[in-house]
């Protein structure tokens, strides 16, 4: 394929080096993992531990903004370089992640991205900024739930996303092709059926994906010439 017009990032073990939830999971961290492998691999359900996990943890608004500033810390080599090079080149760039909405937000605009080219799933809080819900209306608490969000953003074609679980293999169908992230960690059901496997431990591999070969004669005259060159 001749390079992408779009991009869409999975935002944990795929931006970031993270899992957020396990990050906010304290005490209840290797249950909470546990968890979170079991549906990113496919084992289980999606919808069958999201709403477990939240409430196991209860997460209040102050360790969430920690997520957030975890999850800038934890960006992926050459994440900011990768989104910046790829907006430069005139291409749409967005999130879709099951993750918690603030601190998916906290990372896009690391990025230099709006708000509002973040899907993710909204958190309630109280008057005093403890937990008081989440958005079990997202089709992002479910399997197959990215589907309908990546399409309902008409991107410009041909799209590629980019992620490292089964719940964005899942969305291959929303997309022109589906890239499984593997330098975080390796899901044999996000490489299954996957048109590309990224196993650079850099996102400029990502770049090099998606640009054409005038993409790749334009980058050369830019601040990123040797973006390219560090995706190996």
């Amino acid at each position: 394929m001749n390079g992408f017009a779009s991009v869409v990032f999975d935002c944990d073990s795929t931006l970031v080096a993270v899992e957020g939830i396990d990050e906010l999971s304290g005490p209840f961290r290797d249950r909470i993992a546990a968890l979170t492998d079991a549906a990113m691999d496919g084992s289980v359900p999606l919808e069958a531990v999201y709403g477990r996990r939240l409430e196991i943890i209860r997460p209040t608004r102050a360790q969430l903004d920690e997520v957030g500033r975890t999850y800038v810390r934890a960006l992926m080599p050459h994440a900011r370089e990768t989104v910046a090079a790829l907006r430069w080149l005139g291409k749409t760039v967005r999130i879709v992640s099951g993750g918690l909405l603030p601190a998916v937000q906290a990372v896009a605009r690391e990025l230099g991205m709006e708000d509002g080219d973040v899907a993710a799933v909204g958190i309630r809080f109280d008057a005093d900024g403890e937990y008081a819900g989440f958005d079990d209306t997202s089709p992002l608490t479910r399997n197959n739930g990215k589907t309908p969000v990546i399409r309902a953003w008409n991107l410009p074609r041909p799209a590629l996303l980019v992620g490292d679980g089964v719940t964005d293999r899942e969305a291959r169908p929303a997309v022109d092709a589906f890239a499984a992230y593997t330098a975080v960690v390796a899901r044999p059901a996000a490489m299954e059926g996957a048109d590309f496997v990224l196993r650079e431990p850099t996102l400029a591999a990502v770049l090099a994906l998606a640009c054409s070969p005038d993409d790749r004669a334009r980058l050369a005259d830019s601040p990123w010439a040797g973006l390219l060159d560090a995706a190996g």
